[in-house]
This record gives C-alpha cells, structure tokens and sequence, in this order.
C-alpha cells in the first residue's frame, strides 16, 4: 500500500475544549464540558444515545455554534475562524452520503477542488483500497467501501486533525476491523483522530484517551486502561462450585464488587485481592472450582459501571 504523507506537527493538545455547553429548546445537552487532544493521538468519545457526543464534536467543527465556552482547533476559534477551521480539520459526519451516480473518482476529484493544497487523490485512493473501484457509483458501492471513501474526504484536504463520527456503525465485524486497521494507519501518518463511537471494542483497541460523556457532562477521562481500572470490578472471576457455597460469605470477600449465580456457576468482580480470597476460601472448604476463569474487566463493564445512574 503506497504511503501518502499527512502533516502533523510538534506535540501539544491541538483540540481545546473549555466549558462548553449547549441547551435545545431549554434541554441541556451538552453541560461544561472541557478536555484537550494532543496532536498525534487517537481521542476517544463515549456515552450513552443522546450523552451529547455528536453535539460537542459538531461544535468542534464549527458545525454548531456553542451557548458559551472555548474551544480552539490549532489555535482557531470553529465560528470566528471558519474557513481556517476547514483547512486543518477533516470530518466524517454521523450521517453521511452522496449522490449515488455519483463515481468515486468524481467524489475525490470533487472534493479536491474545495481546497487550496489538496492531497493527490490518486496514492490517497491506492492507500484506502479504493483504486479499483474509481469508476464504480456510489450507490453502488458496498457499506465498507463507502466508509473508505468517506475516510478519503476527509483526509483529502490534508488536514492535521480528522473527525470520525460513528464511523464503523452498520458494518460487519470483517469491515468494522478492516476500517480499524485504516485508521490506525491514519494517526501513524501524523493525523490527530477524534474517534466517536459506541463500540467499546473498537475504543478499546484504538484510542490512547477516552472521553467519557454522560449526560452532557464528562464522567471519565483517561486511557482504556485507566478506566478499566476505574471500574468497581476490574477483575472477573467465574467457577462452578463442586457444592453450594454461601453467598454471604462470598458477597463479604474483600475488594468483591458484586456476586451473580445462574445455573449453579458464580462470577463475581473485584480486584486482585479478591481472586487470593476466593482461592482461599475454597481451599478451606475443600470446594474445587471447575471450569475456573479468571479475566480482566473489560471497557463494556467499566462503561456500564461507569455511567450507571
């Protein structure tokens, strides 16, 4: 696959948030939000439907116009700074599409022609596996490829920071993870992505930082594994008991977090002390553990303990 360059720069956060909040109709749905990206990583956002997501970012992208707060793109305010803004911010929207007897070829050379120093489509066509299908119409194209082509536009413009909304959403897992793989090759060519998702999976594979947002305002900010750790259970123990065992006991387990039976086999979550206290107690009361799993939590369960009301 050819290289195509994409600028980047030094380090530092090149996306600025401070504060930001904004109300539809009296509804407030983003709620003083404030986090930086630093330039060269890949951002995560999550929450729930309606957390405020696609808001803030809209916001980012000066595609909406904030009640009050900052926000900076490379030093540029998105409203003041607009047409600067377009110039080193590329974005994917939640819902896109194009005409459909529209050919990719004509999309990219389209799209070319909106900037100053565009990036030649040709080797940015050949990098996102796209070349064969430069005569094929849109709506013609499959939901992967599509997804492709929309990476294309907004990387056409050559910018230093990318805005992928929901970008894999309707894909199957194949081109969910072939998507993945493009945009990790993506920030290892220099471009800052703000990834917005819903896929803990994918969050966890790619982000280096993670936004958590609910209810408008920001529940967590770290790396996957910071909030993993951040969970009440960041360890999963689950056995079948070769006898009943005592619930009390077990829900009584330093560092547990909560206790399930179904069927006769128990999981619980805790910590790695609890593991040591389960291994303990069963060994006192010559219980064996069959079909023993011991697994770390992954960033499903700290979303969910995360945002629980």
């Amino acid at each position: 696959m050819t290289t195509t360059h994409l600028p980047g720069t030094g380090r530092g956060p090149i996306v600025e948030v401070s504060d930001l909040r904004k109300a539809y109709g009296g509804r407030t749905v983003v709620d003083g939000i404030s986090f930086t990206v630093e330039e060269g990583e890949i951002f995560g956002i999550l929450g729930l439907n309606g957390a405020g997501k696609t808001t803030s970012v809209e916001c980012i992208e000066g595609l909406r116009v904030p009640d009050s707060g900052r926000i900076r793109v490379a030093g540029l305010d998105p409203i003041a700074d607009h047409a600067e803004v377009t110039k080193v911010l590329g974005a994917q929207l939640q819902e896109s599409a194009l005409q459909a007897k529209l050919t990719v070829r004509e999309a990219l050379q389209l799209y070319s022609a909106f900037y100053p120093r565009p990036l030649d489509w040709r080797p940015l066509a050949e990098r996102l596996g796209l070349t064969a299908k430069l005569s094929t119409r849109f709506g013609m194209l499959s939901g992967g490829q599509k997804q492709r082509l929309f990476i294309a536009l907004a990387l056409i413009g050559s910018p230093r920071v990318v805005v992928l909304d929901e970008l894999t959403t309707g894909l199957d897992p194949r081109a969910r993870r072939e998507t993945w793989s493009l945009i990790e090759d993506v920030r290892d060519s220099g471009v800052t992505v703000i990834l917005v998702t819903h896929f803990m999976e994918e969050a966890q594979r790619l982000c280096d930082r993670i936004a958590l947002i609910n209810k408008g305002r920001i529940g967590a900010l770290d790396t996957p594994e910071g909030l993993i750790g951040r969970s009440a259970g960041s360890t999963v123990i689950s056995f079948t008991p070769s006898q009943p065992i005592n619930h009390e006991i077990l829900a009584a387990l330093p560092g547990q977090a909560t206790v399930e039976s179904k069927d006769g086999r128990v999981t619980l979550s805790g910590t790695d002390e609890t593991v040591n206290a389960v291994m303990s107690l069963l060994a006192q009361s010559h219980i064996w553990a069959h079909q023993l799993r011991v697994t770390d939590a992954t960033l499903d369960d700290a979303f969910l303990d995360l945002t629980r009301a």
